[in-house]
């Protein structure tokens, strides 16, 4: 604070010390020296009472493109763009995560930099302003009579304006029959029409002096703009009689160096997003292609080439789980090995069985062939024995070629001779060589062309025809139609239909409706057969009852069977490979 000594013979003099940080208390003015002592904290407080606060909630100096308005505008921003992003990667989730923590960190680091760079520009002008005009007041404004002229007024405020460009100086004092006169040092900038009413009412406030509170008048100040310009108007009066003096100030260049700041710190935030993005880029990069390494390798597992392993370096997680891969493929592979090694040793038994069965049953035929021919001159006692012999040698042939054909089928030997037939010649010869003739309705008309395999062909409608007729009901109806580039044979039944429970199980090998009856004439096989022969054309078969009685199987296949084949020819998957 300032202490001045008393004007002789006068006895008035004390001026308000300014606190840019709150009101400091009256203190002598006058002409003598100044010095520094502890602020007091006394019961009123200009700063939280008349501070900055007086220009009722304008602030300008708050920045356009800070605060709470620009900071909610970036943020719908950024909302908007990632509400237009879809995550469908784990490496555009992990750049918006490394730009998001950017941005966050940046947009705080640059607002704490420019609120203290604001506070410390604003104060440093603000303590300036106010000294320098409580030390005017000091030498100048006190100096002045009691009752001043307007002159004097003029020429001292003239005087503490000085030259500095915008700043301006207004004294009122009071004329003989207490009318006010004003000195402006330029009164086409300030007048008291620019002085708030608050300010106004806090500077002419005289306060009761008490032991914290040691001086009647104080200096306040305020900020407030005028024509899109912040200044600073402060002001104060002569303890014991004198002028009341006002400055106006213009802030204008500390808010376009605030502006400027916060350009650069916006920049500054610009760059540190665009570099954490490419550094998450770089990162997931980094992170992310041992992944799509153990993917690739996944992949590969996936195909059949058990043989896939990873390249393992470093002793990281990543690592750590490329070893797990390659532990588990390596197990993988041993038991699939080891499965494929049984199962074809099975199918080499039943392959070697049914062939070593062909030599007796040749000769067990032939001697059948035989007995049938004479089983009317047999001994009736004889007759049903034989019988029964030549329909468990047919029966048995039959089973030992379907066990052949269906190993051929498992080893993947299975190939298809293809051929241009016509489709119901081939189905009415396959119905002719077996005499169904007069039980099966075919509907179809000639001419329709297919290219595939006929004998494979036949051994399909021998099967559902003959089925059809052996468990279901006369008359068994064949329709043969073309859908695009698909051949529709539909085989259809009379009978009381297939349960519900036996209807997923149709095709399965060895599968009989009923298991009372486990020594009927059929294998369980002839439906299995004819499915892998319609799949190895590219085709399908399926089952269905129909809603007015009877079942039907609808046979579906490619009209040209050559793709068919070509695939299956060139099928011969890898067991090798390797995930870089």
């Amino acid at each position: 604070m300032c202490a001045a000594a008393a004007r002789e013979g006068g006895g008035r003099a004390v001026l308000a010390d300014p606190d840019p940080y709150g009101a400091r208390r009256g203190i002598p003015a006058g002409r003598a020296f100044v010095s520094d002592v502890p602020r007091e904290n006394g019961a009123h407080d200009a700063y939280g009472a008349y501070g900055a606060h007086l220009d009722e909630g304008i602030d300008p100096y708050r920045n356009p493109r800070r605060g709470a308005g620009g900071g909610a505008r970036a943020g719908a921003a950024k909302r908007a763009v990632l509400a237009g992003l879809r995550w469908t990667s784990l490496r555009l989730r992990l750049v918006v995560v490394f730009a998001a923590v950017a941005l966050t960190a940046a947009v705080s680091a640059s607002g704490i930099a420019y609120w203290l760079n604001r506070e410390a520009v604003l104060t440093r002008t603000q303590d300036s302003a106010l000294e320098d005009f409580q030390r005017e007041m000091q030498n100048r404004a006190a100096e002045l009579p009691l009752r001043p002229s307007q002159a004097e007024l003029q020429s001292t405020a003239d005087l503490m304006a000085g030259e500095s460009p915008g700043y301006s100086v207004l004294l009122i004092g009071t004329r003989d029959g207490g009318k006010p006169i004003v000195g402006v040092s330029d009164p086409d900038t300030f007048t008291m029409g620019d002085v708030p009413k608050s300010l106004q009412d806090a500077v002419n406030d005289k306060q009761k002096v008490t032991s914290g509170n040691k001086y009647p008048y104080h200096v306040f100040w305020q900020r407030v703009e005028r024509g899109g310009t912040p200044y600073l108007v402060g002001g104060t009066r002569i303890i014991g009689g004198g002028p009341t003096g006002y400055l106006f100030k213009s802030l204008d260049q500390e808010r376009t160096d605030l502006n400027s700041l916060a350009w650069s710190l916006g920049i500054a935030t610009a760059l540190a997003l665009v570099g954490s993005a490419l550094l998450a880029h770089a990162a997931a990069t980094t992170v992310l292609k041992p992944v799509q390494r153990l993917g690739e390798a996944a992949r590969q597992l996936g195909e059949g080439r058990f043989g896939t392993r990873l390249r393992v370096s470093g002793g990281d997680e990543l690592a750590d789980l490329s070893r797990t891969f390659n532990k588990a493929a390596e197990s993988l592979q041993k038991k699939v090995a080891d499965m494929s090694a049984r199962e074809e040793s099975s199918r080499r038994f039943v392959a070697d069985m049914s062939h070593e069965l062909r030599t007796p049953l040749t000769a067990l035929t032939a001697v059948t062939e035989v007995l049938e021919e004479e089983a009317e001159g047999l001994d009736p006692m004889i007759a049903p024995a034989v019988t029964l012999v030549v329909s468990e040698t047919r029966r048995l042939n039959v089973l030992v070629e379907n066990l052949m054909e269906v190993t051929r089928f498992d080893a993947g030997t299975a190939r298809l001779v293809l051929d241009d037939v016509d489709v119901v010649d081939q189905v009415t010869a396959c119905i002719d060589a077996r005499a169904w003739l007069d039980a099966v309705d075919l509907d179809a008309e000639r001419g329709i062309m297919a290219r595939l395999d006929p004998r494979r062909l036949d051994v399909i409608m021998a099967n559902l025809i003959g089925n059809a007729l052996k468990h279901g009901g006369s008359p068994v109806r064949v329709a043969v139609r073309t859908e695009d580039d698909w051949l529709v044979i539909e085989v259809r039944d009379h009978g009381p239909g297939i349960p519900e429970d036996v209807l997923p199980h149709v095709f399965d090998r060895f599968y009989k409706a009923s298991a009372s009856r486990p020594r009927s004439e059929g294998s369980g096989l002839g439906l299995s057969i004819a499915q892998e022969n319609a799949h190895i054309h590219g085709g399908d078969i399926t089952a269905a009852n129909v809603p007015d009685g009877g079942a039907m199987f609808v046979l579906r296949l490619p009209r040209d069977g050559a793709e068919a084949a070509e695939r299956d020819r060139d099928q011969d998957p890898g067991e090798e490979g390797d995930a870089r």
